[in-house]
């Protein structure tokens, strides 16, 4: 392991994704804010330290990615929920 790893780093916040998702029977609709906490814990370690790592992060690079991606989630579900009425 790198000396820049750090194997608990946002452990706390993986460890509740999966008490969620057992508790929804895996629906991870129901964790979203679960999931968001942990790309959130991350986010800010990356910001901290570039070369940092956890465990529980996904790296920088699809860490970016994956942010993006449930930004516009949540957006396109705004939206959908607009054109409904």
């Amino acid at each position: 392991m790198e000396s820049n790893a750090s194997p608990t780093k946002c452990h706390p916040e993986a460890c509740a994704i999966q008490n969620c998702l057992q508790r929804s029977q895996y629906n991870e609709r129901r964790c979203t804010a679960a999931i968001d906490s942990l790309y959130e814990c991350c986010r800010k370690m990356y910001e901290q330290d570039p070369s940092a790592r956890a465990i529980a992060c996904p790296k920088p690079d699809l860490l970016k990615l994956k942010l993006e991606q449930r930004a516009k989630e949540k957006i396109d579900a705004e939206l959908h929920k607009t054109n409904y009425r």
